[in-house]
């Protein structure tokens, strides 16, 4: 299984990145995978999602020991899955109370997949926009530009929210990507001698193999359609594949 990842700065954008990835082992069979897109018109939107990655990183590592202490449980992937976007609603109240920040600190989207490679089995969850694709299957979630942020929701009743959420399952996977809305952001910004020629920029990234056998697959196809097509990512990109 090989997992390949980017984390673009869009042409748009100077100063920071605004988004923000995550890959991280919780055991041998179970894998979690990450993409964030922190609010442009918010507050140090790079800070959000940035932050988010990091407390899903210290969840995965403290489940990761607990694990080696609770091998008799066992919890489905569903159930996986709420614990940790539970304590990731945890720690997001604390430290926005801790540090006192204001609700327009923490806006950031997110795109969370967890993969157990013993069952063959995965889930993803969308909170906000983003696009997935599954098996050459590609699926965008757009809001108008207005994503339901989970930091609008602190102050809720965790499984009420949770409730609401719809999530993704797959199985037998083969080819599987998670991105930032930023890969629907590709405009035209330089003429190139294939100029003329139409790509969809999303379908090369997430379906097309080309450079597979290189660990720098994404950052070579974006490169591609730079100089090949003359497009660029205007909006930051965070994309994770994993190809089997």
């Amino acid at each position: 299984m090989n997992i390949y990842s980017t984390l673009q700065i869009g042409d748009y954008h100077t100063h920071h990145c605004e988004d923000d990835l995550l890959i991280k082992k919780i055991n041998s069979d179970k894998m979690v995978c990450a993409v964030m897109d922190g609010c442009s018109t918010a507050m140090d939107s790079h800070f959000a999602s940035t932050l988010v990655g990091k407390i899903l990183r210290k969840i995965i590592i403290e489940k990761g020991y607990k694990a080696l202490y609770e091998k008799d449980l066992q919890r489905n992937l569903d159930e996986e899955l709420k614990t940790i976007i539970k304590d990731l609603f945890d720690e997001l109240l604390f430290v926005k109370n801790h540090l006192m920040l204001d609700e327009k600190e923490l806006l950031t989207t997110l795109i969370i997949l967890i993969y157990d490679s013993k069952i063959d089995k995965g889930i993803i969850l969308t909170i906000g926009d983003g696009v997935i694709c599954i098996n050459g299957n590609l699926t965008e979630f757009d809001r108008d530009n207005k994503p339901d942020y989970i930091a609008y929701h602190l102050h809720k009743n965790f499984d009420d929210w949770y409730a609401t959420q719809q999530k993704v399952f797959f199985d037998c996977l083969n080819d599987i990507s998670i991105a930032t809305d930023g890969i629907l952001s590709f405009l035209k910004v330089k003429k190139t001698f294939a100029s003329d020629e139409i790509i969809n920029c999303a379908e090369f990234l997430m379906i097309n193999q080309q450079n597979k056998e290189t660990e720098e697959m994404l950052n070579r196809k974006i490169k591609q359609l730079e100089h090949q097509y003359g497009v660029k990512a205007s909006d930051d990109l965070a994309m994770i594949r994993i190809i089997k």
